[in-house]
Parts: structure tokens; sequence; C-alpha cells
């Protein structure tokens, strides 16, 4: 009699063996406490919700298609939908029932003329920006796509009045509390690539952009607000621009470490101009927290910063269910001149591996005494199981709060709203997805409400809240 093996796999795992279901506008039930009355506005969130059609999955967790969660508050009530964006590569796939399109860990199916034709198709599946009459469904490799701000209908891609040709717009803007501007960038890949930094008003119009050239073509996700600066750093990864040229290969696999570059530093002004260039030690990041000026004049910046490039590899494993690469973080923080671009300290503030930082809307640019993120209960294997624990990091005391989870449970990245910390879970015990929703003074402290979502929403990356 032969012994079947057990799984390997852990819980989180089911969350991805499917594609995610849409639901309508659907008032949301309460499975503990109350909803707090002061809360009035929307929650938004962004993630791949299908990995797969006709039975072949996509090759990295970046190649899902966006579908986008919206939970509408008014009082102590709360409805929630859950919509696919209907980019081009959306339907087209729908409409012939499997895949067509290469994706930033794939090549286009089939023929190898096909990445010609069929090269890169737009995920809309990174991060939302919720401006005044419209939501942005971001991607960084090309225009954002637009969406009604209540029933999440796609309008189609927009340019915001200057993304022409189909420039860039990242998944991590930047907006001013104070003046509403808007600071992004995107990068236009080549032998001479360009980082094309943009400034817009507060309805998201482009009121001006300026180019840079880049060296190679580095993976730039992210950059940093501090006080008069925009800061860009280039962490040592560059593409071999060839491989996917030529059809042999997906951008993912076309991507190298090369530690001998450093992590190279750009300094801009608002006017967008470049106010400095340096060069430091090599780290990899995904995510900034913040960045502020001290009294000192210094820019500090606070990184979720990996020793190397393994975290892209755990990323593409996680749509299979089952992970073997350990890849840590940790919370850094770096000092420099911004008139030299120097750095004159680098020290760690959390050293257990963590993502997905942020601080309130309000202190963007500034000084903020708290930092939320994401990160993994002490004992978690890395290697194994995704992020599971959200926390709020005092700088004024240098010490942590936790949230407390309980086995098989995964909160999605922290979102500030109106004094509340909101994380979609998914319940691995019951293969379904709940909102907590806490206090944001209060996080060890038990969720002041549990709402049920009418389907699983898979893990997925950012979101954004928009008050009423």
């Amino acid at each position: 009699m032969q012994t079947v093996p057990k799984s390997s796999k852990k819980a989180w795992a089911k969350a991805f063996q499917k594609p995610a279901t849409e639901f309508p506008l659907t008032p949301l039930s309460i499975i503990a406490g109350e909803i707090p009355t002061s809360l009035n506005g929307t929650l938004y969130r962004n993630g791949p919700g299908r990995l797969e059609r006709g039975g072949i999955f996509v090759g990295h967790w970046f190649d899902g298609d966006g579908a986008i969660l919206a939970v509408h508050f008014t009082g102590d009530n709360a409805s929630a939908i859950y919509r696919y964006v209907q980019t081009e590569g959306f339907q087209e796939e729908a409409k012939a029932g499997k895949l067509l399109y290469g994706n930033y860990g794939m090549t286009a199916p089939g023929a190898v003329w096909n990445q010609w034709f069929k090269p890169i198709k737009n995920a809309a599946n990174t991060s939302v920006l919720a401006l005044p009459d419209k939501l942005l469904a971001l991607w960084e490799g090309d225009n954002p796509h637009a969406l009604d701000l209540q029933n999440l209908d796609t309008l189609g891609k927009d340019d915001l009045g200057g993304l022409d040709g189909g420039l860039a717009y990242s998944a991590h803007p930047k907006v001013d509390f104070e003046t509403g501007e808007i600071f992004n960038f995107g990068v236009s890949p080549g032998l001479n690539s360009i980082l094309n930094v943009y400034k817009s008003d507060a309805t998201g119009n482009i009121i001006k952009k300026a180019a840079h050239q880049l060296d190679g073509v580095p993976l730039l996700h992210d950059f940093v607000l501090a006080g008069e600066y925009l800061i860009f750093f280039i962490a040592p990864v560059r593409l071999n621009l060839l491989l996917p040229a030529v059809g042999l290969s997906c951008f993912s696999d076309s991507l190298e470490w090369e530690p001998k570059l450093g992590t190279q530093i750009k300094v801009c002004d608002r006017d967008l101009n470049i106010v400095s260039r340096s060069e430091t030690e090599p780290w990899f990041q995904w995510h900034f927290s913040n960045g502020y000026i001290d009294d000192s004049g210094a820019v500090i910046v606070d990184i979720a910063s990996y020793e190397d490039f393994k975290t892209n590899q755990f990323l593409k494993e996680v749509p299979t269910g089952e992970t073997h690469t350990a890849s840590k973080s940790k919370l850094a923080r770096v000092s420099l001149n911004p008139q030299t671009g120097k750095v004159s300290n680098i020290e760690t503030l959390f050293d257990r591996h963590c993502e997905f930082p942020i601080v309130p809307q309000q202190n963007v640019g500034k000084s903020s005494r708290y930092t939320y993120f994401s990160t993994v209960k002490e004992g978690t294997d890395i290697s194994k199981e995704i992020l599971n624990s959200i926390a709020r990091f005092d700088h004024q005391t240098d010490s942590i709060t936790e949230a407390k989870f309980g086995e098989n449970l995964y909160p999605s990245e922290p979102i500030l709203a109106q004094g509340y910390i909101l994380t979609v879970v998914y319940n691995g015990n019951s293969d379904s997805s709940e909102l907590w929703i806490f206090d944001a003074d209060r996080l060890n402290a038990e969720p002041v409400c549990k709402l049920s979502l009418p389907s699983v929403i898979p893990p997925g990356f950012h979101g954004t809240w928009k008050d009423a």
C-alpha cells in the first residue's frame, strides 16, 4: 500500500487555486463588533484576481489580471463590490478562453513571433489612485485605467493629459496633503532608458514632466517625496534587454542582480530638475515608507530593504501555492545630504521581515511618528509563508505594536482611514475573506469590527482610502 505524502502547501495557497469571483454591490454582514459610525468613505484595493486561463497558470504573481474591491462606508453600514478591470487584454483573453499575451513573468504563449504581435498585457493589477471624479487602476508599464468610483465600470485607458504614446505611470504616486499636488514617474526602457517624472494637479491632470537618462534598464518600482525633494533609489538590478527583445526570455527572468553597481541615488526638486546624484551600498527595495527633512536639513528616508533580489523568485513562486525561497527584508532608515546625494548613515529600525510600509496621508513627505506595515509573526518560516501580521512602529519610543492574528489568517496591506486601520484578511481556515477594522491607536486590541466579504479576495498588493 502506497503512502500518500501530506501536501506541504500552506493554508494561503487555497486563495490562488481558482480565479476570484466578482460580486455586485452587496451589503456586508458583521461577524463581530460594530462598524464605526464615523467611518465615511471608501476603501479601494487592487491585486491579481485571475492567475490562469484554460488551466494554464501565469508565470509570476505580477502577471494576474487586476481586480478591484471597493467597500463603501456610510454611517453604520458597509457595502462592497468586486470587479475585474476590463482591459483590452482581459477582454480578448476572456473571449478566447486562453492566455494570449506575455507579461512580466511570461512570454506570449505559442510561436516565437507572438512575442512581437502580443508582447505585454497591461494587467492593471498593482495599485489604485482615487481622484475626485475617477479611480485609477495602476500598472507601471503603461497608462493607468480609469474606473467609476462607485460601480467600478472600466472607462478605458487614461493619459492624464500628458502620458502620450503610452508612457508608463508607476503604481506609487505621492500626494501632497496640503497642496493636492501629485508626483509620480515612469520608466521608458531601451538602450538609453528614460526616467519620466510627472507633476499633476489635484485632479490628476499632468501639469509638468521631465525626462532624465538612466543607467541601463533598472527595476524601479517606488520613490520618495521628502519635503521639497523627490528621491529615487535605483537598486543594482538591470534588465538584459536582448533576451526579451528576441523572445528568448520574459522580463522577470532577464533581470540580473549586479551588486557591484551599488544603489544609485537621484535627487530632484519639485520642479522635477536633478539636484544631485550619488551612489551608496547595494540593496533592493520594492517600497518606501516615507521621507522628510530633519532639523539639520538632512533627508531621512525609511525603506523596506532587501540585501539582494531573491524576493523576485519568492513572488514568482506564490501563485503556485508553494514557496521555497527565503527572502527577508527589514525596515531601514537612510540619512543623506540632498545637495550632494551622499548617504551619511543607514540604520535598522525593525529587523523582522516586513513590507507595504505606510504613514498617515497627512504626513507624506513630512516627519511621522508612526509607520504601519505588513509583517510576519515571530517564528514564521518566511520561505513557506506569506505576510501574516500587521504592526505599527513608533519612531518616538522605538517600539512595536502588533495586531493579533490566529493561525492561517493572512491580512493585506494596512490602510489608514479616519483613525482606523482597514485590512482585508484571507481566512485559510474557512477559505473566505473578511474585512477587519482596527482602532489605529490600539492595534494590539481586538478589531472594532469584522465584516464578511461575499467571495474570496486573493491576497494582492495596494489600496487606498477616499473620504466621502
